[in-house]
């Protein structure tokens, strides 16, 4: 089993924009120094509270000072973009980082920024599909290109001049493409599904109770048989939020504070999906009302914390809930306690991480 670091990144909008980004480049360098294996970034453009426009830009300036964790772009929204561009955008940052990079895909999640641009009332699933296959198509062919679609036309044609290098877009360090990964957070996620017939990496929100994140599996594993496919659980990624602190009482003070960092940020996702009625993603019944989503039980249902012990018999009982998984995710919070926040992720790498890997391996071996 793996373990990364999931950044939306979601801040308090009142905070420097400078103090942010330092902020968000020290917790991947110290995921870095702690043995993480991979960092996964978001894009956001109309958001004071996402506020990383461009992922690859931003970790750019992490890969001369890492050497080992793999960046993953969490994800990028395709049809916000034009697949020549992204296809330029990946290949440059895949060369950059000399291949430590997953592509996160996909359709965006983020109402402002379909406002913006003009994706509301469009099939998104559809442009993020055309997207993808007509950037692996630039990614395998030379020019001239004549590649045409619904949404999207690449062609470079009568401007070629091979005998002046000028008409070849780049291509991607890894071949023949990097690895793919889309996100999941509804129930039975459509996305889920597609990810398994396309044979993509699935990841499962940390927002979506530990029942729910058991039909992202179910999903991939029906696409993965409609097409054919093996279903790897290796290629799935279980995002979580979680607090490790050296007992557990120091973990339910913070957590009992109104402000608090984790607070903050399930008040701010339900608040925001209500507005799109999307709230079913965070309730383990059907039946719960919004009335029931207060802070503290969705802190209850979708927090892990406490101590080394107590967290990691929450995690072996995630783990004996959905099956094994090839990587952890942590999600990202406001540092509104640096000094906790950063000693939550070395505890959590140096006394949690390995024992539940332990119990990964026993249950790989049992299955």
């Amino acid at each position: 089993m793996k373990l990364g670091l999931f950044m939306m990144p979601l801040h308090d909008p009142a905070r420097d924009y400078m103090d942010v980004l330092r902020e968000d480049r020290a917790a991947i360098l110290l995921a870095e120094e702690l043995g993480f294996d991979e960092a996964w970034v978001g894009e956001h453009y109309s958001c004071r509270t996402e506020p990383i426009a461009n992922p690859l830009q931003f970790m750019a300036t992490l890969v001369p000072v890492t050497k080992r964790i793999v960046f993953g772009t969490g994800v990028l929204n395709l049809p916000q973009h034009h697949p020549a561009q992204l296809a330029g955008d990946v290949a440059q940052f895949d060369h950059l980082a000399e291949g430590r990079f997953i592509m996160g895909v996909g359709p965006g999640g983020l109402g402002s920024d379909f406002e913006l641009f003009d994706t509301f009332d469009r099939d998104r699933t559809a442009m993020m599909v055309e997207s993808i296959d007509t950037i692996h198509a630039i990614w395998r062919s030379d020019p001239p290109y004549r590649i045409r679609g619904q949404f999207w036309n690449v062609v470079v044609d009568r401007q070629v001049q091979l005998h002046l290098g000028v008409g070849p877009m780049l291509k991607p360090y890894q071949k023949p493409t990097p690895p793919l990964a889309v996100s999941a957070m509804s129930p039975r996620s459509s996305t889920a599904r597609l990810a398994g017939e396309r044979g993509w990496g699935l990841i499962s929100a940390n927002f979506t109770p530990s029942n729910q994140v058991v039909t992202h599996w179910q999903a991939y594993c029906d696409g993965a048989a409609a097409a054919g496919r093996a279903a790897d659980r290796a290629n799935w990624r279980v995002a979580r939020s979680i607090l490790v602190t050296p007992d557990d009482a120091e973990a339910a003070d913070y957590l009992a504070r109104e402000r608090s960092s984790p607070g903050w940020y399930y008040a701010y996702l339900r608040d925001n999906l209500r507005t799109y009625r999307m709230t079913k993603i965070f309730k383990p019944v059907e039946s719960m009302s919004d009335d029931e989503l207060t802070v503290p039980r969705m802190l209850e249902m979708m927090m892990i914390s406490g101590s080394p012990t107590r967290v990691l018999d929450q995690l072996v009982a995630l783990v004996d809930e959905i099956g094994w998984f090839g990587t952890l995710l942590l999600t990202h919070k406001d540092w509104d306690e640096p000094a906790l926040h950063r000693r939550s992720m070395r505890l959590l790498a140096e006394q949690v991480v390995p024992r539940l890997r332990r119990h990964m391996q026993a249950r790989q071996a049992a299955e």
